[in-house]
């Protein structure tokens, strides 16, 4: 307990540490950093909540969003594309650690202006085709096959169906509160923090085996037993390229270990006629 005790002190003192040398420091372009996020339309509509504080002063905490993480700050790193929208990313750049900032950002530098362009009209027989012979729904989400395009069915009128491409939230001004809490500093936070980003639940990073090879900068990644047998393919691609791409000074290349360990052979099964013969002694010996 006394050793327990003596780590939770030098961890506090570290954590003091670092708040102390961040605190007024400027966010640089290339930090990697985590940041709590709320987001707003005009109408008041929260869209985007990055803590469970935030989403219960809200009125839109949910238990099981909770559960999956949903509620947690988000990581990024500044400057570059994939993390936040241009605004946000202007913004960011322009912030000191642990301030607080509120935004107004355009359409052009949150989800893009409405585009005419991206709006469909398609007849019903020819919906109803693509979309596995049924009736359009308002509303109703709708993927386009071949080009994978994301829409929704906007209206139904006149024997057309109105498809719309736009972002939802294209066209509109989004009202952002912004906080930055943290620095990303070490080797393995990074590796750990773009894992989390990937879907791979905090609890089980801690399972994965992470080997790195300072001279050949070659990452390797083993795979725990229980995330074998799972659908992985897009994951592991993502991840390579989150860590090459934003850690390329660092990381050249990226491998995953996969190990199926050797199962036990089984016995051969005796023969239906030593059973019987075996049943046969037993029961005369019963007798």
């Amino acid at each position: 307990k006394s050793e327990d005790i003596k780590k939770i002190k030098e961890d506090a003192a570290k954590i003091e540490e670092k708040l102390k040398a961040l605190k007024g420091k400027e966010v640089e372009v290339g930090d990697f950093v985590l940041v709590k996020i709320t987001a707003k339309t005009q109408k008041g509509t929260i869209f985007r909540v990055s803590s469970e504080e935030d989403a219960k002063k809200a009125g839109i905490y949910e238990e099981e969003k909770a559960k999956q993480g949903y509620y947690t700050p988000e990581f990024v790193s500044v400057g570059k594309p994939g993390f936040l929208n241009e605004g946000l990313t202007e913004t960011l750049e322009n912030m000191n650690y642990f301030e607080k900032k509120s935004v107004r950002i355009p359409p052009t530098k949150a989800f893009g202006r409405r585009d005419p362009q991206k709006i469909e009209r398609i007849g019903i027989a020819k919906f109803r085709k693509m979309n596995e012979g049924k009736n359009p729904e308002f509303g109703q989400d709708f993927v386009k096959k071949g080009t994978g395009q994301r829409g929704v069915v906007s209206n139904i009128t006149q024997g057309k169906v109105i498809v719309d491409y736009n972002h939802p939230l294209a066209g509109q001004s989004i009202d952002y509160n912004i906080e930055v809490i943290d620095k990303i500093e070490s080797f393995n936070d990074k590796i750990e923090y773009f894992m989390i980003s990937k879907g791979i639940p905090k609890e089980n990073i801690s399972d994965f085996q992470v080997n790195y090879d300072s001279k050949t900068k070659d990452l390797e990644i083993t795979i725990p037993k229980m995330f074998l047998f799972q659908n992985l393919t897009y994951i592991k691609f993502g991840l390579a390229m989150d860590l090459q791409t934003n850690m390329a000074d660092e990381i050249n290349n990226v491998k995953f270990i996969e190990i199926y360990e050797k199962m036990p052979v089984p016995a051969a099964k005796e023969s239906v006629e030593e059973k019987i013969k075996e049943f046969e002694n037993n029961t005369e010996q019963e007798d």
